[in-house]
């Protein structure tokens, strides 16, 4: 069994430390830590999945994790990774995110082991704007602040620059980390590495309010393989909340990650052993087009998401659209699955007696363009009903081959379906 600290450099987790002694105390002392998500949602995304599984690792190594919801850093927004100012929320607003992203914070670590679950509203909120410059804003100068990397690059070369808001949220983080530590004892502030200058101001500020030592370590940004990083504002996010984004979509998402990504997101995403991880990335330089590492991704994150039953229920979905079994699927992952196949609607009274020609229904579908299409396509076994060849062209439909009571699959050769609804 490796300690943490090697395990954390095996899946890469380790970008940027404030004191190289930090890897020795995580292996050998009992740290609190937190990791701070303000909620620019209602849900978190792939992108902080990253944080929440770190903050599992910390405390199954013994570590006390702390997960803090930024209700209040939430109404200024941190400039980091942004080029323009973000739009405000109202409170309520922030308030509604906050009761969103909370339920999914709690999934990820076990609070009757000792985690906290926090909201920076909480102290922050009452905190009037002299004591805030006061006890915080002094021990900081404007150059300091300035010379941040998420400041300089608002700075340099945008006409927009940052507003005073933004600009002040570094002196709210490390706030945050001054309160932590003295509630809490906290010593130790995990982030992405857009937020090593952040995390470095609470260290400052515990410094020289406290006289105390404090560390931090940043992660790195998880990113696709075209260097892009996961998040909201660019583009095909995808959720946590299985009502933005579904256990079936997720499994989706994993399973067409590319090749040169996969290895990094077993390490990151999954708690597979070094050694099953090893083997995965041999399976991909050997045979890339089994695509058994992405597999094995797509459902270790789905069960980690949503469970071990979501991730069964993924994975014969994703199955039935390779051509596997459509029967055991509910009307609701059907509709997941062919979501984006074309549909028809039909006269259930058109299954009756003898039922409906299955030359007629690829037809009338617009699956093909005439009869004589439709039964060249049967005879020459190119067409299916529910993922079941047909090579008679007198098949007809009758209500047997309904699927969840009002559907049937038409499918011409190997990815060109049709559904038929029955009313």
């Amino acid at each position: 069994m490796s300690s943490l600290a090697a395990d954390l450099r095996f899946r890469g987790l380790v970008h940027q430390v404030t004191d190289e002694g930090l890897e020795k105390r995580l292996d050998g002392e009992r740290l609190v830590v937190y990791i701070g998500f303000d909620p620019t949602a209602d849900s978190l995304h792939v992108g902080s999945l990253l944080q929440l599984c770190l903050l599992r690792r910390l405390q199954e190594a013994g570590h006390r994790p702390i997960a803090l919801a930024g209700g209040a850093t939430g109404m200024v927004g941190d400039p980091g990774g942004k080029t323009e100012e973000r739009v405000m929320q109202s409170p309520e607003e922030v308030a509604a995110r906050v009761e969103g992203i909370r339920p999914q914070l709690a999934q990820f670590v076990d609070f009757a082991a000792g985690a906290v679950l926090v909201d920076n509203s909480s102290w922050l909120g009452p905190m009037g704007l002299l004591d805030f410059l006061r006890d915080v804003g002094k021990h900081f100068t404007v150059n300091q602040m300035v010379a941040k990397e998420s400041v300089r690059a608002r700075l340099e070369g945008r006409e927009q620059g940052i507003s005073f808001t933004e600009f002040s949220y570094m002196l709210l983080q490390a706030y945050d980390f001054l309160h932590l530590y003295d509630t809490y004892g906290c010593r130790l502030q995990v982030g992405g590495s857009d937020q090593y200058g952040n995390i470095t101001m609470g260290i400052d500020l515990i410094r020289r309010v406290r006289g105390a030592e404090a560390w931090g370590m940043t992660t790195p940004l998880v990113l696709k393989a075209d260097g892009t990083k996961f998040g909201k504002s660019e583009g095909g996010t995808v959720w946590l909340d299985r009502r933005r984004t579904s256990p079936y979509q997720l499994h989706q998402f994993f399973m067409q990650a590319e090749d040169k990504v996969v290895g990094q997101y077993l390490r990151y995403f999954t708690w597979l052993p070094h050694e099953r991880i090893q083997e995965l990335d041999e399976e991909v330089a050997a045979r890339p087009e089994g695509r058994e590492a992405q597999r094995v991704l797509a459902r270790e994150v789905v069960a980690l998401v949503h469970g071990e039953g979501e991730a069964r229920r993924a994975e014969r979905a994703a199955a039935a659209l390779f051509g596997g079994d459509l029967r055991g699927l509910d009307e609701e992952d059907l509709l997941e699955v062919f979501a984006e196949a074309p549909s028809a609607d039909a006269s259930v009274g058109r299954l009756a007696g003898a039922g409906w020609p299955l030359v007629e229904a690829m037809v009338e579908s617009g699956m093909e363009p005439s009869r004589s299409a439709a039964r060249r396509t049967i005879a020459q076994g190119g067409a299916y009903v529910n993922n079941r060849r047909e090579t008679d062209v007198e098949r007809r439909l009758g209500r047997g081959d309904l699927l969840a009571g009002r559907w049937v699959v038409l499918r011409r050769g190997r990815r060109d379906y049709h559904l038929v609804r029955f009313g």
